[in-house]
């Protein structure tokens, strides 16, 4: 048999980041997997050092624009930890609601992305013009479409007017509907599941051996997700993590469907019950000297955050671990013996984001 290294990345029709693999290649068949990370460097955990703790919000909300929101909220609770904060109840809320907003339009993102990799170039656009509705929420209640900066330490820096709440809920209900057509057509799809039925197979023990998160991990069968920890107020709503047993791209891909619904769902759920309150606690001086981290569920899987305070402005230390750098052992495993044609699509079924990975 002919034995050839292939280069799979960093730049890639299908990629929408630069991961760089390279696969060892017999007739077809790919017989082993070789990572290549550190393609981009930004310095960003490095920054705490210069930017006091303040401004490190704004340098965490740029490790990954697409989930920006949930990296403000996991580096916040840890530094709240720190100053024994006790959060408003409306701005764990309103936290919630900017979470679960940034939670759809990541998975509508990648729907898309992952729909053009099979050549449905209107199915991406049209699971795309759906996302433009979480975007135009997220800019009229923020400011901005993708990073919103809402999240300070001690609560939030606005609020959502009784107005735009009820505007919400209106438009909850009109992507509940473009999404669940568009959930039948892809889920249905005899192409679709010819392309991931069986495709990128992880076993639920191997799941968790290799240290899956996310949906990778709950399209193995395990009901696993960091919102179960209960912060802020998804401890007031109803949430049972989405699982799916069949192991393969197909079922991380329903995950990511069912997820977006049951956000709508929160969504609807925290507008209901949004109490009146303060929107952000008193924060005064330095953070106090200690070590503190926070763990939150971020569109790909747990985001832990781990910080250092010395009692001075600057945190000596501030350290992330993203999903996708969980994600990537498991990624290894399945692509051990798939067919050199579905390497785009199992890839791109852990949602990959190098932005995060590589800092």
């Amino acid at each position: 048999m002919s034995r050839t290294i292939i280069p799979f990345g960093p730049q890639h029709p299908v990629l929408p980041e630069p991961l760089h693999l390279k696969l060892v290649v017999e007739d077809e068949i790919v017989t082993e997997v070789i990572p290549n990370l550190g393609y981009v460097h930004r310095g960003l955990e490095m920054l705490a050092k210069v930017r006091d703790v303040h401004q490190m919000i704004y340098v965490v909300e740029r490790v990954c624009g697409i989930c920006s929101c949930l990296h403000a909220l996991a580096y916040c609770h840890a530094v709240e930890k720190l100053y024994n904060l006790e959060i408003p109840p409306r701005a764990q809320y309103l936290r919630i609601i900017w979470s679960e907003l940034h939670r759809m339009h990541s998975h509508m993102l990648w729907l898309g992305l992952y729909a053009e990799s099979f050549g449905f170039e209107s199915l991406f656009l049209a699971f795309w013009k759906v996302r433009e509705r979480i975007m135009d929420i997220m800019e009229a209640t923020a400011g901005n479409r993708v990073i919103i900066s809402t999240n300070i330490i001690g609560g939030v820096r606005r609020d959502i007017s009784p107005e735009n709440l009820r505007w919400i809920m209106n438009e909850m209900d009109l992507v509940e509907k473009e999404f669940k057509q568009l959930m039948s057509t892809m889920l249905k799809d005899y192409t679709v599941e010819s392309r991931t039925r069986g495709k990128g197979y992880l076993s639920k023990e191997d799941a968790y051996a290799l240290g899956a998160c996310g949906p990778t991990l709950r399209g193995s069968g395990w009901a696993i997700d960091s919102r179960m920890l209960a912060y802020d107020a998804i401890k007031d709503i109803s949430f049972e993590p989405v699982v799916e047993h069949d192991c393969d791209s197909y079922a991380r891909s329903a995950v990511r469907f069912r997820e977006v619904l049951q956000s709508i769902d929160i969504v609807r759920e925290c507008i209901s019950k949004i109490p009146d309150s303060e929107l952000a606690a008193p924060v005064k001086g330095n953070p106090p000297a200690g070590e503190a981290w926070s763990n939150v569920e971020q569109p790909r899987g747990e985001l832990f955050y781990y910080v250092k305070s010395d009692g001075t402005k600057n945190l000596p230390r501030v350290r992330i671990r993203t999903p996708t750098f969980a994600n990537i052992p498991p990624l290894l495993a399945m692509l051990g013996g798939c067919e050199l044609a579905d390497v785009p699509v199992i890839t791109l079924s852990i949602d990959p984001c190098i932005s995060c990975t590589e800092r």
